[in-house]
Order: C-alpha cells, then sequence, then structure tokens
C-alpha cells in the first residue's frame, strides 16, 4: 500500500536514517537516545508521555521519556495523571483515531491539582503545544496513547504525517524494553579520567537544565542550533551511562 502522500529523496533519506537508528533500541537508555536524535526534526519535543492499558477501565500504565531533569517516570503517579490521559484518549477516539494538537492550556480542565504537582506537570507548564497520537494492539487487547510536548507554539504540519509513519516504530521500540527510569542523574561530579570528563559546553548545558529550560531555550542562549544542544544531550548520556551503568532486561 503506498502512502497517501509524497516524500522527497531527502526525506525518504532521513526517515531511513531514523529507523536505522530504531533497530539499535534494545533498552530505555537506548530509547531516550533515539527520541532524542534526528527524529527531532519532525517531531521536536522536550518530553514524551506513553501510556497504555485498558482506558475504558483505568487500567493504564505509563512511562516517560525527557532529558530535563526530574521528569521521570517514578515520580509520577498514574492516578493522578489518568483524568488527562482518559481525556486525551477520548478526543483521539471522537477525531477517528487521528494525531492532533492541543495548547498545553487545554488540557487544564482534565488535570486534577495533584496532577500538576508532580515534576511532570511543572514541566508541562513550560510547554506550549502537545501532539497526541495513539495506536490499538489487537492481540494483546489494549490501546497505547504518546503525548509529546514541545516548547513551540505549534507543531508543523509535517508532525502529523510524521507522527503516522513513526507512530509503529515508536510502539515497536517501548514494547521491546521494560518501562524503566533512566538512573543515571545529571550534576553529578565525575572523577574517572578520559572521555567520562564533561565538555565545558556540556557542563553549561546541564546547569541550564537544572535551571528547568527547554531544549530550545539553551540553543537559544547559547547561541547555538537545538540540533548541536541534542548531539551534546548525547554525549552527556553516553557518558553517564558509562559512569553509572542502566539496569533493564531486553522484553522476549
Amino acid at each position: 500500500m503506498g502512502l497517501p502522500f509524497s516524500l522527497s529523496a531527502e526525506q525518504v533519506e532521513r526517515y531511513g536514517r531514523i529507523i536505522r537508528e530504531w533497530m539499535a533500541v534494545r533498552r530505555h537508555y537506548d530509547l531516550f537516545l533515539w527520541l532524542q536524535g534526528e527524529i527531532q526534526h519532525y517531531l521536536p519535543h522536550e518530553i514524551m508521555l506513553a501510556a497504555w492499558g485498558d482506558f475504558h477501565s483505568n487500567l493504564i500504565r505509563h512511562d516517560i521519556v525527557s532529558a530535563l531533569i526530574g521528569v521521570r517516570t517514578q515520580h509520577s503517579d498514574v492516578s493522578s495523571l489518568s483524568p488527562l490521559l482518559q481525556g486525551l484518549f477520548n478526543r483521539w477516539i471522537e477525531l477517528g483515531r487521528r494525531p492532533y494538537e492541543l495548547s498545553v492550556g487545554e488540557t487544564g480542565f482534565l488535570l486534577e491539582d495533584r496532577a500538576l504537582q508532580c515534576p511532570l506537570g511543572v514541566a508541562s507548564q513550560g510547554m506550549q503545544s502537545i501532539l497526541i497520537h495513539g495506536i490499538s494492539d489487537k492481540r494483546g487487547q489494549h490501546d497505547c496513547l504518546y503525548i509529546i510536548f514541545g516548547s513551540g507554539k505549534k507543531f508543523a504540519t509535517s508532525s502529523f504525517s510524521a507522527f503516522n509513519i513513526l507512530l509503529p516504530f515508536l510502539d515497536s521500540a517501548l514494547g521491546k524494553i521494560d518501562p524503566l527510569p533512566l538512573h543515571a542523574q545529571l550534576g553529578q561530579s565525575f572523577s574517572s579520567p578520559g572521555n567520562n570528563q564533561l565538555t565545558r559546553r556540556e557542563t553549561e548545558i546541564i546547569n541550564w537544565i537544572k535551571e528547568g529550560k527547554t531544549t530550545s531555550e539553551i540553543a537559544a542562549i547559547l547561541g547555538i542550533s537545538t540540533f548541536t544542544v541534542t548531539d551534546h544531550l548525547r554525549s552527556i548520556f553516553k557518558k553517564l551511562a558509562s559512569y553509572t551503568p542502566l539496569s533493564g532486561d531486553v522484553r522476549h
């Protein structure tokens, strides 16, 4: 079956690189690197929230992937997020299971006060737009909702098409790993010699992240592109992973 839209040679090449990177995802850390990589060209975001299960019965699990300090799965309570997740899921169903966009303010009526008190709730207030899409697993008899939070005012039209193309790969990547948080913490001191040492620029970026700045804001502050910030983040987390190994088994 052909795609309902055409892709340029450059887009085909870029999607090819994204899919090749996807093939290397084996751990939660790999998923983080993949989402911080070239996929950001089509789906620029600071937070990805995945929720799956039976939304009608409120039997939901969730996982969070983000470079923002403290925005981790273990720091959020799915019961507090349930009104948001169920509301977004119901709207996805009403819209014919197509990707759709909301401003962060539009989700306010779905959130309980306690949900806003977790790091995800606090960080989401610094975002300006949310892109939502889902996928149904008919064999596993559950649905999965993917919510990406961006600091830009609106997602580009191309992001909607990209979400349709990349969603099966994102869902497959999530299914290959245990939903574990990223154990390494930013801001720790490094005493190991060689490649584990952070550069001056990497230290600057960590300090801005600790101040709650998004990737786009850090890029503007430092006068570099968001892709350069992302490259530095990948280097930082590789060093953190080398310094503090991440645990997690691959699903079989």
